[in-house]
């Protein structure tokens, strides 16, 4: 079964994949790490010019561990999910402190770095290191249901199931079985998507499960929230208003960006306690280490 899938996938990757700089030879295992975690939850289009960006400032860990918590979430700007700036800076600290600044080959040792789940570990493992490890994103996880089980999602939680079938599927050798690991991610990507597949441009289609059983839909999930008016934009601006100053702004600079007394507190706290911002005994606010 391997080769029904794996071969013509690898084969339509090596045609069709697109040319990403995270992707091209000679790339640091460093500029990888800190793909995936900017690509967490982000799209490429957005990834592309802040990853470029973050390595013109920062090639190294090192480079970034010199700098300071406020000048990563300045950087991060507004690529959403600021906490992953703050991971990228202790991940850097990390790298310096405990591994001669160079980015670990293990997944178990990546696991341990700030910020650095299974996931994260096994893609850096992976797609840095040429390593055989089953990477089991969202794009993966769908082309693998459709495929193998008929569905036209994957299980809200990753199963036990799914980790068996993506490691049965893993080529002997290492270094092919990083290159279908990047080919299926970038097939559920470009083609198997979620809403709208391309399935007549599929290489395995004439195998798949799901279109064999007439294309089923999946069980309805809760529609996830809208931005507007959440405690995420919020958040959001708040933040946008700390890394326009230079240094610390009274309370007063955040009241105005907000009108909901109650939300606001909530925001401001949340990002408090996530290490975003920091309260001081003046009453005014400011970047982590500011």
């Amino acid at each position: 079964m391997t080769d029904d899938y794996v071969a013509p996938i690898v084969s339509w990757y090596a045609a069709s994949a697109r040319d990403l700089p995270w992707r091209r030879p000679g790339t640091s295992p460093w500029a990888i790490l800190v793909s995936e975690i900017m690509l967490q939850q982000t799209p490429v289009a957005r990834v592309l010019p802040a990853h470029a960006a973050w390595m013109a400032r920062w090639p190294t860990p090192a480079a970034l561990a010199g700098a300071t918590a406020a000048d990563a979430v300045r950087q991060w700007d507004r690529l959403g999910y600021p906490r992953r700036a703050l991971w990228l800076h202790g991940i850097a600290r990390a790298l310096v402190s405990e591994h001669g600044g160079e980015v670990p080959a293990s997944a178990e040792v990546l696991a341990t770095l700030p910020g650095i789940g299974p996931y994260t570990a096994a893609a850096v493992a992976t797609f840095a290191f040429g390593q055989r490890h089953a990477v089991l994103d969202v794009n993966v996880r769908r082309v693998l249901a459709r495929l193998v089980a008929g569905a036209a999602q994957p299980p809200a939680a990753l199963s036990a199931a799914e980790r068996r079938l993506a490691q049965a599927l893993l080529p002997a050798d290492p270094a092919a079985a990083a290159r279908w690991s990047v080919a299926v991610m970038e097939l559920g990507a470009l083609i198997c998507t979620s809403s709208r597949p391309a399935c007549p441009a599929c290489p395995v289609s004439g195998g798949c499960a799901w279109r064999a059983a007439g294309q089923p839909p999946s069980v309805l999930r809760k529609a996830s929230q809208g931005y507007a008016g959440t405690d995420r934009q919020c958040r959001g601006r708040l933040l946008a208003v700390l890394r326009a100053a230079d240094g610390p702004v009274p309370g007063a600079a955040l009241d105005a960006v907000w009108h909901d007394t109650g939300q606001r507190a909530r925001a401001l706290a949340a990002l408090c306690t996530d290490g975003l911002v920091t309260s001081r005994a003046d009453g005014s606010f400011a970047l982590p280490g500011e």
